[in-house]
């Protein structure tokens, strides 16, 4: 956000032969009477933390999963903080040596991956291509996302930096999304997840969800006629999201159509034969 600044005068004062520099409040030295240094003061900037910092904190364990699935990582305590959600747990650790592990049985393991990925280099895997709106290429990753799991990647994301407090992470993940291509069914399994585990306040990604398929539907309908009837009946929220947008694009158009009409143009209402 902008600062504004503004030049404040520097009243002159008479001369005072006795008094040169006086001392004002605090200690500092005033020129002019007193007045305001004719220059701003210099602030001390923050000290840049150093990356090694972070690597001589503490190693916390993070358990992810659970039975067979279980799997421990770890990553270094001050790095962690920087999650509202991790800082907390950390504050409970004792001073004494004592094991420091979080369980995080419920999440995603490539998703707590990317996480932690973030943390450490400021990105995750995908990239996104500077200037294009489109992902770095991998032999790993097809062309096409046709069963959502790409898309299903990034909104794991999204909504474990959004439980974890990373703005930052959640915001870039939401702009990964935008740069995957699906399929008709990809998408389904991506709303499907994203009407299940995010808010209906959320705006962010449920509002692209509704106004894809509110613009598509006539089309990719025939792809997934049955999945995207399911995803109606599983989730009325989703299709009441979808037929607002139809509904209002229709109102939008008949608006228009009325304000500038079609020259020519004659709608005549159907006649009867009496015969």
């Amino acid at each position: 956000m902008s600062e504004e600044f503004r030049e404040e005068g520097i009243e002159e004062q008479p001369p005072n032969p006795g008094t040169d520099v006086v001392m004002a409040e605090g200690g500092k030295a005033a020129r002019n009477g007193g007045g305001e240094l004719p220059f701003p003061e210099v602030e001390e900037s923050e000290q840049r933390v150093q990356f090694i910092s972070y690597l001589t904190s503490p190693v916390v364990a993070l358990v992810v999963g659970q039975g067979e699935a279980e799997t421990v990582l770890t990553a270094h305590q001050a790095l962690l903080i920087q999650s509202s959600f991790f800082a907390d747990a950390c504050a409970a650790f004792e001073v004494d040596g004592s094991p420091r592990q979080i369980d995080l049985q419920s999440e995603d393991l490539d998703a707590v991956g990317c996480f932690l990925e973030y943390l450490y280099t400021g990105d995750y895997f995908p990239k996104k291509v500077p200037g294009q709106r489109t992902l770095e290429q991998d032999p790993s990753i097809p062309p096409v996302d046709e069963t959502g799991d790409q898309l299903l990647k990034h909104a794991r994301v999204y909504t474990l930096a959004e439980k974890f407090g990373v703005e930052k992470l959640r915001s870039l993940a939401s702009s990964k999304i935008h740069c995957v291509d699906s399929t008709a069914k990809g998408e389904i399994t991506y709303a499907r997840y994203i009407y299940q585990y995010t808010s209906k306040e959320d705006t962010t990604v449920r509002a692209p969800v509704a106004n894809f398929w509110a613009t598509r539907s006539h089309t990719l309908r025939a792809e997934a006629e049955e999945e995207f009837r399911m995803l109606c009946l599983e989730f009325p929220q989703f299709g009441y999201d979808v037929l607002t947008r139809v509904l209002d694009e229709k109102l939008k158009r008949e608006r228009n159509d009325k304000l500038h009409p079609a020259s020519g143009s004659v709608r005549k209402r159907s006649r009867h034969s009496q015969a």
